[in-house]
């Protein structure tokens, strides 16, 4: 909490744009996710929860489970638990989308990256 009472924010720079925690609860959590233009997310998967992609501007091209699909803004797309996944931005302006996670555990170290443009594989 900050001085006034209110919970800060949650706020991340990452190699690819940043996101910010917007709400969360003990079995949800929303973000708001830029991603640069030209720039993409780990290839990965979670094992304790799903996520719910919303475009809000730009368009998301998706790989899921190795099939891709563009996701432009107004539309979503559903991550399954377990289901490998990736985010990329390949248009000028930036993507932005809100992401809501729903699952038993949704800290940042549930992540399993399969690959990465920044050298963050295990």
């Amino acid at each position: 909490m900050s001085d006034d009472g209110f919970r800060q924010r949650e706020f991340d720079r990452r190699p690819w744009g940043t996101y910010e925690v917007l709400d969360e609860g003990e079995l949800f959590k929303v973000k708001r996710i830029e991603v640069l233009s030209g720039k993409r997310l780990s290839y990965q998967k979670h094992a304790k929860r799903a996520e719910h992609w919303f475009v809000v501007a730009g368009e998301a091209k998706v790989t899921l489970d190795d099939r891709e699909l563009v996701v432009p803004a107004g539309q979503s797309v559903d991550i399954p638990i377990g289901a490998a996944h990736r985010v990329e931005n390949v248009s000028t302006e930036t993507l932005v989308f809100i992401e809501v996670q729903r699952g038993s555990y949704l800290g940042e170290d549930d992540i399993v990256r399969l690959q990465d443009d920044f050298g963050r594989v295990a």
